[in-house]
């Protein structure tokens, strides 16, 4: 099984991961150079007293004379004092400087561990035959030693563990800043749409990972080429279209009066339900380049009133040729509804919705346009007189090109699919529902 560095479930973070590594590194490297520098400490104790004990066992040696002073036990324990005997040639104890110890003249010349009394006793022993005459030997506690190198040891080891946690909080904030800059770059990359598609910036990105950012970069430009180019297909096709379909129209127009029987009649009639319904989808398809072409302008201040009436005042006339009542239906706000999006993207949403009901309203029917406001939140509500959508299919008649069967309209299917990408765009929630009063349908725009 291969080996990760970022470990599975919540722990898989750079700054996590950095922080399970790096601070049991910093605890072992404390407690490593603990260590050491007792160790050194001791070394340089031990060998520091070791020379002063056998200076003073060869002082008192040579001078026989020298008396040393009475001690304690705090003096012998706490402050390390040398306790000094002296023995005749027999090896009989003659001098002690602290009778409450008494360890036997060592056989051996040289340093000794010795236990007594459960003490531990560094001691160097001078034989009489060393001195000419008299044997010396000197004392020292094991116990102050050990308490001197750990005193030592732990005076030149504070400021690195005083220095760990500092480090640790470093790294952390290290840590911290470099997530924080991999997430600017995440957040600019979701930042990108179908409009605005720009590369990333690789200032300030590490080496690392300015591979992966440079590699996105040249996935968002395939991207962006790829989205003008469907565009530039979808507007071309449509200005292709638009002309012969213009002429067939005009020519099965021409053709009207020469058609003399019901049978003929009735094809013909066929004949030209399927030329509108072509033009109508070049001009959805026109509308929808368009769209999204005006989509990359960005975002403005839109008074939402004033677009409304723009829209009702561009559709009444088809409303006037189905013999439909057309209205808007408002309580005069205290201040002016505005919105923050795109006006093209506003003004094709509210064209659809209301051009939709119109075409799916029988003649002699009523459309009404409600603006609505409630604390503050604003709603838009497009209400028809028509059949309604089944129950079942609503969750469908967004999709392009769908058409809900035996609708008796020559609508092509893209309406309510543009209007939902731009309500999308303009931050809007765009739902359908049917009437409960009455058959009709209900469009309703708001906030998302």
């Amino acid at each position: 099984m291969k080996w990760h560095v970022f470990p599975n479930g919540p722990m898989c973070s750079l700054r996590r991961a950095l922080m399970l590594w790096l601070v049991p590194l910093f605890l072992l490297v404390g407690a490593l150079s603990a260590v050491a520098s007792y160790w050194s400490y001791s070394m340089m104790v031990n060998t520091f007293m070791d020379e002063q004990m056998q200076q003073l066992a060869t002082a008192l040696g040579d001078n026989r004379s020298i008396q040393p002073a009475p001690l304690n036990a705090e003096r012998v324990e706490k402050w390390g004092a040398y306790v000094v005997q002296t023995y005749d040639a027999k090896g009989a104890l003659q001098v002690t400087s602290w009778p409450e110890v008494r360890v036997p003249l060592q056989p051996a010349a040289g340093f000794h561990q010795v236990q007594q009394d459960g003490r531990s006793w560094r001691v160097y022993t001078l034989p009489a035959e060393a001195t000419g005459g008299a044997g010396v030997q000197v004392l020292q506690s094991d116990r102050f030693r050990a308490k001197l190198a750990a005193e030592r040891a732990g005076t030149a080891i504070a400021p690195v563990l005083l220095l760990l946690p500092l480090c640790m909080l470093a790294l952390w904030g290290v840590a911290r800043a470099m997530s924080r800059a991999l997430q600017d770059i995440g957040r600019q990359a979701a930042q990108q749409d179908e409009h605005h598609i720009s590369e990333l910036s690789v200032a300030h990105v590490p080496g690392e990972i300015a591979p992966l950012v440079a590699s996105f970069n040249s996935l968002l430009r395939r991207l962006r080429d790829a989205f003008a180019t469907q565009r530039r297909f979808v507007q071309d096709a449509a200005h292709e279209l638009r002309t012969p379909i213009a002429a067939i129209s005009l020519q099965v127009e021409n053709m009207r009066q020469d058609v003399d029987c019901q049978a003929s009649a009735e094809r013909f009639a066929q004949l030209e339900s399927g030329v509108r319904r072509a033009q109508r989808l070049v001009d959805q398809l026109l509308r929808l380049s368009r769209q999204e072409a005006a989509g990359a302008d960005g975002p403005a201040i839109v008074d939402l009133q004033s677009q409304l009436r723009e829209s009702i005042s561009t559709l009444i006339g088809l409303a006037d040729q189905r013999n439909i009542d057309l209205g808007i239906v408002a309580t005069q706000p205290a201040e002016a509804l505005t919105l923050h999006c795109a006006p093209a993207d506003l003004r094709s949403l509210l064209d659809n919705l209301i051009e939709n009901a119109l075409r799916y309203t029988p003649e002699g029917g009523v459309v009404d346009v409600r603006l609505l406001q409630d604390g503050g939140r604003m709603a838009v509500e497009v209400v028809d007189t028509g059949p309604g959508i089944p129950q079942e299919l609503l969750p469908r008649v967004f999709d392009r090109f769908f058409r809900v069967p035996g609708n008796g309209s020559n609508g092509s299917g893209l309406g309510l699919s543009i209007a939902q990408a731009a309500a999308q765009r303009c931050g809007l929630l765009l739902t359908l529902r049917n009437r409960q009063d009455r058959s009709g349908l209900i469009a309703r725009i708001e906030p998302a």
